[in-house]
């Protein structure tokens, strides 16, 4: 009896439509690729390394550099996410499958140190104007005359009589 109804079955999915539908494979915008940085815009902050959950991205500030291992990136947007100057993004593209591990790793443009050095001179001289604004408004208010505290009173002397 139950090799007929399995005989049954068979047929009826021979000759029928399928119940289920193909669905095509989207990923949601940003999500997938790999990730690309703009490094005119990278200040070299190291906030993607850190956040990244495999290590796969590593800055350098002496050699200005930024590098990334492509095939240890998960895709996560943890790095794109925390990028306060917002110079990473992901692309759209994958990642080229390889017999051998790869490290890109990307320099500053003499442009952007550039421009990164003149707003590191500008700050500082901002710090030392304040420092100094701050310090000249202490000496006048050290040269000001300081109000006058009040006299303490004596207590009234017992004179014995």
């Amino acid at each position: 009896m139950a090799l007929a109804s399995f005989k049954n079955t068979i047929i009826r999915n021979l000759v029928s439509k399928p119940k289920t539908r193909k669905v095509e494979k989207e990923y949601p915008v940003g999500t997938r690729g790999h990730v690309e940085n703009d490094m005119d815009v990278c200040v070299l902050c190291g906030l993607c390394s850190i956040k990244c959950p495999t290590h796969a991205i590593t800055v350098d500030k002496v050699a200005k550099t930024w590098s990334i291992r492509p095939m240890s990136c998960i895709q996560c947007r943890c790095c794109v996410d925390n990028c306060p100057k917002k110079c990473l993004s992901m692309g759209l593209r994958f990642q080229e499958p390889g017999s051998e591990k790869v490290t890109k790793t990307f320099k500053q443009s003499e442009k952007a140190i550039a421009a990164q050095e003149a707003l590191m001179k500008a700050a500082k001289e901002r710090a030392a104007a304040a420092a100094a604004a701050k310090a000249a408004q202490a000496a006048q208010a050290g040269n000001a005359p300081a109000p006058a505290a009040p006299a303490p009173q004596k207590a009234p002397e017992k004179t014995e009589e």
